[in-house]
Parts: C-alpha cells; structure tokens; sequence
C-alpha cells in the first residue's frame, strides 16, 4: 500500500467528518461511487466511512454526456 496515498485518505477522511453535519460541502468527482474504494488505497472500509457521511443529507447529481469543457478542443481537432 501507498503510504502517502494512505495518508491522503485519511487527512481526507478526517477533513469530512469534522465537517459532518456541521457545515455544507460540495465535491466533484469524475469517478462513480463504486469507484471510490480504489481512491482510498483500495480500502473499502475508509471509502464506506466517507461515502456515508457525504450522502446522508446529500444531493447527488449525476452528469452524464459530452464535456463541455472540451467542446471546443473536439471541433479544433477535428480540422
């Protein structure tokens, strides 16, 4: 396992549930929640913890389609 990976997860972990009920917090991700124990040096217990504690009062919004983003890059390299 990844020590700084490991580390990141838990600072991350940490930096949730401080914020748990206390305090709104929006994140993106590009990444499903089925994805997210892989995110968390693949531990399944960590991604759990943190995924209930963002989606207990949660609003999740599921984007799905072309980027926006890189509408502009498609048309400049399709020429």
């Amino acid at each position: 396992m990844n020590l700084q990976k490991f580390k990141g997860t838990t600072l991350f972990f940490g930096f949730v549930s401080k914020r748990y009920e206390n305090s709104s917090l929006i994140i993106t991700s590009n990444k499903s929640v089925r994805e997210w124990s892989s995110l968390f040096a693949s531990d399944e217990v960590l991604a759990a913890a943190v995924l209930d504690r963002l989606l207990h009062h949660a609003y999740a919004i599921s984007i799905s389609g072309r980027s926006y983003r890189l509408k502009d890059k498609e048309v400049m390299f399709k020429d």
